[in-house]
């Protein structure tokens, strides 16, 4: 599969597999942040899942998805290094390292710690970085022995060919607007659930 065929799934993966789950876990109070794992052979759904604090404040998008997927039969869990991990919103500190100690040498994500505290009024991940590890937006390393992270709006960027750039700004910008509405939901209703970084 080319690039622009690959980035147009993982879009998919966000709009139809991630982004109901959230829709229906803000409307209880739960942030924005989801995440998914599909295999690296064919592109095929592993897990989808979404933040779930509410229940423990731990369960981030991406947390939440390595905790669901461990909950299966061992024997039908693909090994890690087969698998492309994404996350809707780039990793906190402690999703970096649940990536990290689950043995996966990838993720992809679409909006960066400044869209979530600038576009979605959520400025902990950043404050976190800067207040515990002294690092600056964009700080820790992307590419390491670990894992490589990708940013998939940059990806779109620096397509070569014009129409297939276009076609997948316009679905980013589709999806901006979902996530857009999705945090206005859940500014409304976050409330007093229990969530100590609400």
């Amino acid at each position: 599969m080319d690039t622009a065929g690959f980035i147009a799934r993982l879009l998919d993966v966000i709009e139809s597999d991630i982004a109901p789950k959230t829709r229906q876990e803000v409307e209880r109070g739960n942030k924005l942040f989801g995440a998914a794992i599909i295999k690296k052979s064919d592109l095929s759904l592993v897990i989808a899942e979404t933040n779930n604090e509410v229940e423990n404040p731990l369960w981030h998008g991406e947390m939440h998805a390595i905790k669901k997927l461990y909950e299966r039969p061992r024997a039908s869990i693909p090994e890690p290094k087969d698998c492309i991990f994404i996350a809707t919103h780039e990793p906190c500190s402690l999703c970096l390292s649940a990536i990290t100690w689950g043995g996966y040498d990838n993720f992809y994500y679409l909006f960066s710690h400044e869209d979530s505290r600038d576009s979605f009024n959520i400025p902990h991940d950043l404050k976190i970085l800067k207040e515990v590890f002294t690092l600056d937006p964009g700080g820790y390393n992307a590419k390491n022995a670990y894992w490589q992270s990708h940013n998939i709006a940059h990806m779109i960027a620096s397509l070569q060919e014009p129409v297939t750039r276009k076609g997948l700004l316009e679905r980013l910008s589709n999806i901006t607007a979902l996530y857009a509405n999705l945090s206005a939901i859940y500014q409304t209703n976050k409330g007093d659930k229990g969530i100590p970084l609400a």
